[in-house]
């Protein structure tokens, strides 16, 4: 029987090979700006390049002030309503939010009381799996990345699908309901598997209940016990609303845009959706602030010492501390400056759970980092466009005063954003028109074949 732990080792042959690729591939940065590229599909400013239409969600993070771009406070919008104000209708009517703002983005409009049910009774119907799919799919091949275990899961349920590749909107509609409902399933099942085989914890498989919303089900699912206070439901839920969708720029959800295009089937949409959120620049983001904070407080005596506060923030932009990538983590925000409208949403709530769960310790550990970030990055970066906390700053922490593993912090962004994703395959889909094709400049100069003796 062969060693496949022999598969994973870089050899000095790869590591040759590497060197060799390195050296015949980069492109001389002067390029980029003689041939006027958008690299990453932005401009000199940071401002991204206009690929598309959409009628889902809007981001404004700047306004036009007596003929000039000013930066303003952000704001979000999902299908034309302020995130604020749909916050504020589902938690004053006491109701939990993520299936009203699901069906809202991927059908246009807020669902009637009946909309509502019937929506909530069809995620119910799809929020099983396959007859013997946890034991064959998930337990038989447990991974420390539930992000692979979701892609691996959501390409294995095409295989269980009679019309897997019909790409007509109401048989699309079915796919996105089956998978908004089982992406819980799948991510926690998991890590559950995992948790057990790897770290030799007692394995549970919670059935999921009909009568639970999709953030009572993740916690009940996940909890030995199944508890779980008011508070950390409507919070998750909150969560998941404030992930659901941000514009169809950012990365998961224009791959969503550009796989579509090409006609391919839900699953290996919804695949390489999840292969981009995977990524540390994209939805990876708050466990790099959790585990930065998390050597903060180890470094720092006394927490609420602004002056040792200061001078760790400045360790991490010198890349003297944590990981030295040179950032902080949960700062600052590709299209926000003044503020990301997600995190004022969510700070109050972290707030209160904190209270709860005998933290304020840690939240006034965030809360003075957030408010002394910016001061730091722009005295030693010279930025003066202004740099804010953004979502990812609280839903780690939100996450850890939950008591969720690490491992499920990005799947739990995917639960969100799987209604987004779901909405702009449906408006692509609807309004499809040629293949997503972008231009690349060829640089390569010409070269004479040499025949093989030759080389």
């Amino acid at each position: 029987m062969a060693d496949f732990s022999e598969y994973s080792r870089v050899t000095p042959e790869l590591e040759s090979l590497a060197a060799t690729c390195l050296a015949n591939s980069q492109i001389q940065q002067e390029d980029y700006l003689r041939y006027d590229v958008k690299r990453g599909l932005r401009d000199l400013n940071g401002t991204g390049v206009v690929a598309g239409l959409t009628e889902i969600s809007e981001i404004i993070s700047s306004k036009i002030v007596n003929g000039k771009k000013e930066p303003c406070d952000g704001e979000l919008y999902y299908r034309g309503y302020r995130i604020e104000d749909l916050v504020q209708g589902f938690l004053q009517g006491n109701r939990f939010g993520f299936e009203e703002t699901a069906y809202l983005l991927m059908f246009g409009q807020l669902p009637s009381p009946q909309d509502l049910e019937q929506f909530n009774r069809q995620l119910s119907f799809y929020r099983s799996l396959p007859t013997n799919f946890v034991r064959d799919v998930i337990l038989k091949a447990p991974s420390p990345d539930m992000m692979n275990t979701l892609a691996r899961c959501v390409l294995t349920m095409a295989s269980y699908d009679e019309h897997p590749d019909d790409i007509s909107l109401a048989n699309v509609i079915r796919q996105c309901i089956d998978l908004i409902a089982i992406f819980p399933l799948i991510a926690v099942y998991g890590y559950q598997a995992y948790n057990h085989y790897k770290n030799g914890n007692t394995l549970y498989i919670h059935a999921p209940r009909p009568d639970l919303s999709t953030a009572e089900n993740i916690l009940t699912l996940l909890r030995p016990d199944g508890g779980y206070t008011p508070l950390e439901a409507r919070i998750l839920d909150l969560c998941l609303v404030l992930h659901a969708e941000h514009g169809g720029g950012n990365n998961s959800t224009f791959t969503t845009h550009v796989v579509t295009s090409s006609g391919t089937d839900t699953y290996s949409c919804m695949a390489a959706a999840l292969a981009s959120l995977k990524g540390p620049r994209h939805g990876g983001a708050n466990i790099k602030v959790v585990q930065m904070f998390d050597e903060m407080k180890q470094t720092l005596s006394d927490w609420t010492d602004e002056d040792a506060i200061c001078r760790y923030l400045n360790g991490l932009l010198s890349g003297e501390c944590f990981d030295r990538s040179g950032l902080i983590y949960g700062m600052g925000h590709a299209v926000y400056s003044i503020s990301d409208p997600r995190a004022k949403i969510l700070r109050s709530f972290v707030e209160r759970l904190s209270e709860e769960k005998g933290l304020q310790k840690e939240y006034a550990l965030y809360s003075a980092v957030e408010r002394l970030a910016p001061q730091v990055i722009m005295e030693r970066r010279k930025i003066y466009k202004g740099v804010s906390a953004n979502v990812d700053f609280y839903s780690g922490l939100v996450y850890r005063m939950l008591g969720l593993p690490n491992e499920l912090y990005t799947p739990i962004f995917a639960m969100g954003r799987i209604a987004g994703w779901s909405a702009h395959r449906m408006e692509e889909l609807i309004n499809m028109g040629k293949i997503i094709r972008p231009a690349y400049v060829a640089v390569q100069p010409r070269r004479s074949y040499l025949p093989l003796e030759q080389r």
